[in-house]
């Protein structure tokens, strides 16, 4: 076992002679994430030091402090790893919005239901550091009011710019989304497998969501 674990280690930064600082540094945010996904934010810093075989003090050189270095697992995971095309895929009024919303959560699912992902996100919850806060604001400006103005627009209703975006529309969508961001909850937290393809589960929730959704829409504006 420690031998397999020792096969699993980076090349230790001291024998990149060759790395320029930006490929050093990228090197320690990517075990960084690794690190954290695994220990959660408690982990300490000298741990991550000598797991990638270097000083504590080399360490710190590139990332000043515990926070920087948490701030640039923040950016590369959570900011990163956010693909503005899936914003363009909601809007898209080519495509069937049922069509829209499944490849939009297809392909987000596919960045999220991952072991350093899901497990980075809860542990940045229970430690209240803020990264929450910040990317749940993002995901409502870049998904979550978009996909609210689509379904009104979809079911004939006022839009947001007409009638603000309601909280119980806001809990609708979010019902969708953590009923997905659970499916990895299961996997990475609770050690269950999934017994059904993902693909599968996603196009059953859409479908079920956009059943419902349209009975907590503001009425039709009267002619």
């Amino acid at each position: 076992m420690k031998q397999a674990r020792r096969a699993r280690l980076p090349t230790p930064i001291r024998e990149q002679q060759r790395l320029d600082p930006s490929e050093r540094e990228a090197i320690i945010a990517r075990e960084a994430v690794s690190f954290f996904a695994e220990h959660g934010f408690e982990g300490q810093t000298r741990e991550l030091a000598k797991r990638l075989r270097i000083t504590q003090p080399l360490l710190y050189r590139y990332f000043p402090s515990k926070e920087a270095l948490i701030e640039r697992v923040y950016q590369e995971v959570f900011v990163g790893r956010w693909k503005p095309s899936w914003e363009k895929i909601i809007t898209d009024r080519s495509m069937p919005l049922k069509a829209r919303l499944i490849q939009f959560y297809r392909e987000y699912a596919e960045v999220i239901l991952t072991y350093e992902w899901i497990r980075l996100f809860m542990f940045a919850g229970l430690k209240d550091l803020g990264l929450n806060t910040r990317y749940l604001k993002m995901l409502r400006e870049r998904a979550f009011e978009r996909v609210i103005e689509e379904i009104r627009i979809e079911y004939g209703r006022p839009s947001t710019d007409e009638l603000p975006t309601t909280d119980l529309e806001v809990e609708m969508v979010w019902g969708l989304h953590a009923a997905i961001f659970y499916l990895g909850v299961r996997k990475f937290i609770y050690s269950m497998p999934l017994e059904t393809d993902v693909n599968s589960i996603i196009d059953a929730k859409v479908t079920t969501f956009l059943g419902g959704v349209r009975f907590v829409l503001p009425a039709k504006a009267i002619a």
